[in-house]
């Protein structure tokens, strides 16, 4: 299986060279030259394994210049309970008949980041390894909120690597600001930007793919590699959990199998959804695959008309780590779409770079309205939401998974479908326990953060999360916020180069 890039199909490399580079040096998404097939057998065989075993089989599928030794190497580390509360690693609950919350928040940060982070470390070393890579990796990370603490925690003292990550100075909740400033390890750094998620991520990308930056890294032994999900590493594990969801709804017996099912996913950088895509693709029955988003729906505007518009007010949500204008992601989906068209991909995305607009032809649209639904909801609604489901069902969401849950039952209201139906629960409630607790409550409440989280605990029942507990205790180490401009500069004078 090799890779080519989004923006030159010319471009064939290993995933091991795929993972080591996180990103093309044009600025195209790396994608496999075609999607694995799985058998429904194969499924049914699946369900009797341990997570760690799932993840070999499928990955075995990707990373084909991987030994089953060095696959099984990464996955026995991954995932284990030295890493995640449950033996399962990704639970299923079941909010109502035929209704099933795939619970991805198990993990030592509390959100479903840490489904491809806790293995993304050693794919990257072992990929480094096999290509005989004698650099130090500098990992360059842009967060809406749980990808930067999920990937400073999967990092630190990674023995030939260095962590650098930029989150937006006001876009991100109390939570999630203090675990990445209290950070652990030696080889770790936290940077604020004066701005919103796309900035942090248009930053990254450019420094990403400027040559003099390159150039001067080389001459000081480093290169630069990425944790977000335009790595193709922390996009394939995400697959995993989609495939091994269906394998436990048919082992226990509440799907046949072959049976469809639909997966609703709360996304902003579509790398969540494309993930279920590809496990649809792969073999796995699926119905739609309904794309749920916050009020910034330029998501839910694309997959409707074909148009993608970030040129639209930017709204600061409870339901932060969905607050993004530019999905990334979506490249590699409309780079499959367009039967892997280059050119296509390079207009379209130059429009977006220039322009902050696109619209795809008449037969894309149809591609899309054929394999997506797509809704939206404001946070009147996802509070609304997180209440009715505590009442209702005694179950307590957090702010992104409720977007998922009103977008679902929007659906249903609007189809009559009822499909059995996964929803992608995708963080701890205690991670947005303002929000949440307000939403359960009927009112806000002036008392602290820890407060906040203790009062939940009573409420939900749920235990906390010992690495949330322990926060409150934890000395901050990262307090440095620059201006959007300087990101490049800050980046050089933290690598001393």
């Amino acid at each position: 299986m090799y890779y080519n890039s989004t923006r030159n199909s010319d471009v064939k490399v290993t995933s091991a060279e795929a993972i080591t580079q996180g990103i093309s040096s044009e600025g195209g998404l790396f994608v496999p030259e075609s999607i694995p097939q799985l058998s429904l057998e194969d499924v049914k065989a699946i369900g009797e394994m341990k997570y760690a075993d799932r993840a070999a089989f499928v990955f075995s599928k990707y990373l084909t210049d991987f030994t089953d030794a060095e696959i099984h190497y990464c996955t026995d580390n991954a995932y284990s309970t030295k890493n995640f509360e449950t033996e399962s690693i990704a639970e299923i609950a079941h909010l109502f008949s035929g209704t099933y919350m795939l619970e991805l928040w198990h993990g030592p940060t509390c959100a479903f980041k840490d489904m491809a982070l806790q293995i993304l470390p050693y794919f990257l070393t072992t990929s480094a390894k096999k290509i005989k890579l004698d650099k130090k990796i500098v990992i360059l990370v842009a967060t809406s909120g749980d990808t930067g603490k999920a990937a400073l925690e999967g990092f630190k003292d990674v023995e030939g690597t260095s962590i650098l990550v930029f989150y937006p100075e006001d876009g991100v909740s109390p939570m999630q600001k203090r675990q990445m400033k209290t950070q652990e390890g030696e080889n770790v750094g936290v940077c604020a930007i004066k701005g919103n998620f796309d900035d942090c991520q248009n930053g990254v990308k450019a420094i990403f793919t400027d040559n003099d930056v390159k150039a001067q890294l080389d001459a000081n032994g480093k290169m630069f590699s990425s944790a977000n999900s335009i790595n193709w590493g922390r996009l394939v594990p995400q697959i995993v959990y989609y495939v091994s969801s269906y394998a436990d709804l048919v082992k226990d017996g509440e799907i046949e199998l072959g049976e469809k099912i639909n997966i609703v996913v709360p996304t902003g950088n579509f790398g969540n959804i494309l993930a279920a895509y590809y496990a649809k693709h792969m073999g796995i029955p699926v119905n739609k695959l309904i794309c749920a988003s916050n009020i910034n729906n330029v998501l839910t505007d694309f997959i409707n008309t074909g148009v993608y518009d970030r040129n639209r007010k930017f709204y600061a949500t409870v339901s932060p780590s969905m607050d993004i204008l530019i999905s990334s992601n979506l490249e590699r989906l409309l780079y499959i779409m367009t039967d892997r068209n280059d050119a296509v991909i390079r207009d379209w995305f130059g429009k977006l770079s220039s322009e902050g607009k696109y619209e795809v032809s008449d037969e894309i649209k149809a591609k899309l309205k054929e394999e997506f639904c797509a809704g939206f909801c404001d946070d009147e609604d996802t509070k609304k939401t997180i209440h009715s489901v505590y009442e209702k069902y005694s179950y307590t969401c957090d702010t992104h998974t409720a977007v998922a849950v009103k977008v679902y039952n929007d659906y249903k209201d609007a189809t009559g479908d009822t499909t059995k139906t996964i929803i992608a629960s995708t963080a701890s409630p205690y991670k947005f326990s303002a929000a949440v607790l307000e939403a359960v409550q009927g009112c806000k409440s002036d008392i602290d953060e820890y407060d906040m989280v203790d009062k939940l605990a009573e409420l939900s029942k749920i235990p906390v999360p010992s690495a949330l507990a322990d926060l409150k205790n934890k000395p901050e180490r990262f307090n440095d916020t620059i201006e959007k401009a300087d990101q490049k500069d800050y980046v050089l004078k933290k690598l001393g180069v």
